[in-house]
């Protein structure tokens, strides 16, 4: 088999006085972050664990559980780069990044680009390889963020 998909999906809960980060970027001007055992970037989380399931290899809790205080506070940069070089160590390569992220403030769109640019930066692919879609939840899960990721891959 030549391609693999996988599928990651990752929530956190949101508090006031948190730093929110996503796709490896502080997002300024957040009225609250997550809740987490590390940074909780839930981009870079769901990410890894498709890249992970793509090849069968379990998931970042397998890999990095919250249960070990030596992960507490992890920039999840770490975690997305040490998956990334297991996926690329067994011979693939990332073919494109499908992101849907449901959050309800502070709005996403304005820095699409940016995230984009930031989460093909730490996966070595063209931004152009990296799609991103913003949602709310319709005021059904104001205190939490979900994001939700299909990746393919290649063999090398």
């Amino acid at each position: 088999m030549n391609v693999r998909i996988g599928y990651g999906e990752d929530a956190h809960r949101l508090e006031s006085g948190l730093p929110l980060t996503l796709a490896g970027l502080v997002i300024e001007g957040s009225p609250h972050g997550a809740v987490a055992h590390s940074d909780g970037d839930a981009v870079l989380h769901a990410v890894a664990d498709a890249l992970l399931s793509a090849l069968a290899l379990g998931d970042i809790g397998k890999l990095y559980p919250d249960t070990d205080l030596k992960w507490r506070g992890l920039d999840s940069s770490v975690i997305l780069k040490d998956v990334l070089a297991r996926v690329t160590k067994l011979g693939w390569r990332i073919g494109n990044v499908a992101c849907v992220v449901t959050l309800d403030q502070p709005k996403l769109g304005s820095r699409r680009d940016l995230m984009a640019a930031k989460l093909a930066s730490l996966l070595e692919i063209p931004s152009g390889d990296v799609g991103l879609s913003f949602k709310t939840s319709e005021g059904l899960a104001t205190a939490h963020v979900q994001t939700r990721v299909t990746v393919l891959l290649v063999r090398s």
